[in-house]
């Protein structure tokens, strides 16, 4: 039976390590087995973050981020979490070493939390250098010119996110605003939400070492459309409740949960199809409103639960609402009004045109 390079190389690891033996001692098993698998190092840079989606990512259950960082994410392709502050076991200088040594290789740049610029960007930092704390604009930007490729995970990273809600003073931005700033021109793939769900991460590194960060296609707002071009609105499990005009007064009642501020006709993911915690669950299915947390705008001015304005919603205008809040009146629009109008016209005439048939004498007012 024959047998491959890739498999010969495994066995024979296997049985080194049962033997005790050191392969990689050897120059030329060395050389074999690094042709074998290549590994491309990933720097994770936290700036202006609640480590939020580095939770989302560490409990990813298919594939496990064990699998993802020790296993091959393709064939013949390794990814090597070379610097993440929150969970390498190396601090201080042994960490920013290891930062400093993978950026001499070509290697994936992977922001999370927004970039802080205000008073030079002293807001957050990561490391020191003389005595004196390395901001994480500093960073970005040495880094960004230098990397492959970069991925700003988060809406925070991606647009600015809740740092940079209301009045902003720490002057934080998304990654790709700072780059635009700045002039660097390196490949940029945003990957809001807030959290980011693991898969779209994942899916986006396995992307970048298939075919490239070329072949991601992007939406208008740097996303890759294979995660965010549907609308979440078309595909929530309320949709229905939406059309019938059946809307939820208050938290805990049946209905769409458009009145109490959810972004769902505005907000574009898959999140109804790919769901978090491994499918088991998400915002509308936990009787919450959808956030909009994937779209620039978020978290929205003045308040995340106001109502967005649709454009060409459903129902139309011109039908009567289904359901509404007893207490309140029933919107009547002047085009339901004229349509009102003419049906009670039509049935006036028909009404009349039969007395006349019958032979019936007219009322007053029917002549």
């Amino acid at each position: 039976m024959a047998i491959s390079r890739r498999k010969f190389l495994k066995v024979s690891a296997g049985g080194a390590a049962v033997l005790g033996v050191n392969l990689f001692d050897n120059p030329l098993l060395s050389k074999a087995f690094a042709s074998a698998i290549q590994e491309t190092p990933v720097i994770w840079l936290a700036a202006g973050a609640c480590s939020g989606c580095s939770v989302s990512l560490l409990n990813a259950l298919s594939p496990r981020i064990q699998d993802v960082l020790l296993d091959q994410v393709l064939p013949g392709h390794h990814i090597n979490l070379a610097f993440h502050p929150t969970i390498m076991a190396a601090s201080g200088d042994l960490a920013m070493q290891a930062m400093y040594d993978t950026e001499e290789k070509p290697f994936i740049l992977v922001v999370e939390g927004s970039i802080t610029t205000a008073d030079g960007g002293r807001h957050t930092e990561v490391g020191e250098k003389n005595g004196h704390g390395i901001t994480g604009l500093e960073h970005v930007e040495r880094l960004g010119r230098k990397a492959k490729a970069v991925i700003a995970i988060g809406s925070c990273a991606a647009y600015g996110g809740i740092p940079k809600a209301n009045m902003n003073p720490t002057g934080s931005k998304g990654v790709m605003e700072v780059f635009k700033e700045k002039g660097i021109t390196t490949p940029t793939i945003n990957l809001p939400g807030c959290a980011t769900h693991p898969d779209w991460f994942i899916a986006t590194v396995a992307s970048i070492l298939l075919g490239g960060p070329e072949s991601i296609k992007l939406d208008a707002h740097g996303r890759p459309e294979m995660f965010y071009k549907k609308l979440i609105h078309d595909h929530c499990p309320l949709r229905g409740q939406f059309d019938k005009g059946v809307f939820a007064q208050k938290f805990g009642d049946a209905g769409c949960l458009y009145k109490l501020g959810c972004k769902g006709p505005v907000a574009h993911a898959n999140c109804p199809e790919k769901k978090f915690n491994s499918g088991v669950n998400w915002c509308i299915d936990n009787g919450h409103p959808c956030i909009g947390c994937v779209e620039p705008a978020f978290p929205y001015e003045q308040t995340m639960w106001g109502i967005v304005p649709i454009a060409d919603g459903a129902p139309p205008a011109t039908y009567p609402p289904i359901f509404t809040d007893e207490k309140k009146p029933i919107s009547v629009t002047p085009a339901y009004a004229a349509l009102a109008g003419a049906a009670a016209g039509v049935v006036g005439l028909r009404t009349l045109n039969k007395k006349k048939s019958s032979g019936q004498p007219a009322s007053h007012g029917e002549e």
